[in-house]
Order: structure tokens, then sequence, then C-alpha cells
């Protein structure tokens, strides 16, 4: 009688994610994903008015002016921080789990995030080594830069997994092609220059870099169905 069982398989499981590909994305994810875009757009839509509707000194100032607390803005700006924070966290959660390093860092940085948002800085930002800070000053101050940090980092924990679905590398090429010289540069503008126009400029592009990453591979995420 013939043997009619099946050949045992000699290569990977199609179960089992291939090098650049990750498993087939879970309805939960999904939603986590969708979530994190809308609260991405919700949060950069609420700190973006209040940096440019409220009493701040425009682009030489840093972005967090607009929550200092006699600030007619601030209340918005915390929402819009708020719901940043929540974004980084869903996007973490959202991540495949071949990507754990970057979700890793994304929950970091939605945490120092949140930390930022519920510590205001006293007026004018200051920080070290040109400006006299308060202990608040210094812990909104290494919060948000601590936050910055743990995206900008998650971009690399993206481009250099080879599990990392293909469009996923793409935008964290992208993103971190232009963030990393960016934050570079903004740590030294604020160590050799200080508060003022340049690191206020460098600041907002850093952030808006940040935030297009991050809306751009939540929608991967949300769209991703196999």
């Amino acid at each position: 009688m013939a043997d009619r069982r099946r050949p045992t398989p000699t290569g990977p499981s199609d179960a089992e994610p291939r090098p650049g590909r990750t498993a087939p994305a879970s309805p939960a994810s999904r939603v986590a994903a969708a979530s994190a875009a809308g609260c991405l757009l919700a949060g950069a839509v609420a700190a973006t008015v209040a940096v440019i509707a409220g009493p701040g000194p425009g682009l030489t100032g840093y972005v967090s002016e607009a929550g200092v607390a006699d600030s007619g803005y601030a209340p918005t700006y915390r929402i819009g921080v708020f719901a940043l924070a929540g974004a980084l966290l869903l996007l973490a959660v959202a991540l495949p789990a071949a990507l754990r390093i970057a979700a890793g860092l994304l929950a970091a940085g939605g945490v120092c995030t949140a930390l930022s948002g519920a510590v205001t800085c006293s007026a004018g930002c200051p920080l070290p080594p040109f400006e006299p800070a308060t202990v608040a000053d210094l812990v909104h101050g290494g919060a948000s830069i601590a936050a910055t940090a743990a995206v900008v980092f998650a971009m690399l924990a993206v481009l250099f997994n080879p599990a990392a679905a293909p469009r996923l590398r793409r935008f964290a090429a992208c993103g971190a092609a232009v963030s990393l010289p960016l934050a570079g540069a903004v740590g030294l503008a604020m160590l050799v220059v200080g508060r003022g126009t340049l690191v206020g400029v460098l600041e907002r592009v850093l952030l808006a870099v940040c935030a297009a990453w991050g809306l751009a591979t939540a929608a991967t995420l949300a769209r991703r169905s196999r």
C-alpha cells in the first residue's frame, strides 16, 4: 500500500514570520493602530493650536512654553500632550511581536510624554547651562527630551529589524535619516546657543518628523490585513 503520509516540511512553517515578514496583524492590533493614528492627529492639532494661538514667544521659544500654568491655552496644550502619550502607547501595542524592542521604546516614550504633560515648566521653560532652572523645569525638560529620544530610537529599532515589513522599514529609514541629524543639532544648539530662534525652529521640525513617522506607521499597521 502506498504511503499517503505527507512529507515532513524541512523549511520554516508558513505560520512563522520569515525575514522581511511579520506575522499577520490581529484585529485588536489593527484597532490599536487606528486608535493611535486618531490620538496622534488629535494631539498634534491641539498642541499646534496652543502653540500658535497662545501668548508664547513664537519661534524663539520652546514648544512646552504653551503649557505654562498662566497661559490661557495651557489646558489645550496638556490635552494634546496626553493624547500624544496615548498614541505612543497604542502604537506600541499595535506593533508586531517581532518588533518588541521598538514597542518597548515607544511605551517608554509614551510614559515620558505623559510625565512632561503632568509636570509643567516655569515661564520660559529655563534649562541649564544658560538659565537657572527649578526642579519642575528639569523634570519637564528631561522627560520631553527622553520621550523624543525614545521615538527616534524606535525608528532605528524598526529599521534594523529584518522581521519588520518592508514598508515599515522604509518609513523608519526616512524618519531616522531626518530626525537623527535634527536631534543632534537640537542638543548641540541647546548647549551652545541656548533658547532662541535656532532651537525653536529645529525643535518644531524634529517633533513634526516624529509625528509624521508615527502617523505613517500607525496607518500602515491599521491597514495591514496579511
